[in-house]
């Protein structure tokens, strides 16, 4: 029997460093810790990339513009709470970061950290999201 693939959208939060460098921010996944960038399921009249942008701030605390256009997307099994794992794809709107809050919806349940953008495609479990943050030219 075929699963149905779900849809989910994500934020790539990014930002210039003093000194010039693309820097990507990773946040950590609530239940397995791994890194991951900020993402969710579609919201009821929200554009895609606007859903991707509440993400960001909820999961990251990030402040910032999300571009309209995806620039790419991902697959990975997700297991529900009910245990079943269902693939979802994932479309990815870079979103540049004016500033992080210092509290923010889900502070006390995710780490967040900056990274250069080859550290952070060695960070991410998911091949085609590490390509897409390796090859990532704002």
């Amino acid at each position: 029997m075929k699963r149905k693939t779900k849809t989910q959208y994500a934020a790539l939060p990014y930002c210039i460093d003093e000194g010039g460098s693309l820097k990507v921010l990773l946040v950590t996944s609530r239940e397995t810790r791994r890194w991951i960038i900020p993402k969710g399921w579609p919201i009821k009249k929200h554009e895609p990339h606007s859903a991707a942008s509440l993400e960001a701030y909820e999961e990251a605390g990030a402040i910032g513009i999300v571009a309209a256009q995806a620039i790419g997307l991902y697959s990975y099994d997700k297991r529900l709470k009910n245990d079943q794992v269902r693939t979802c794809q994932v479309h990815v709107f870079p979103f540049a970061v004016h500033s992080l809050l210092d509290e923010w919806p889900e502070a006390h349940q995710r780490k967040r950290q900056w990274y250069e953008p080859k550290h952070a495609a060695s960070l991410v479990q998911e091949a085609d999201l590490a390509d897409i943050i390796r090859s990532f030219r704002p």
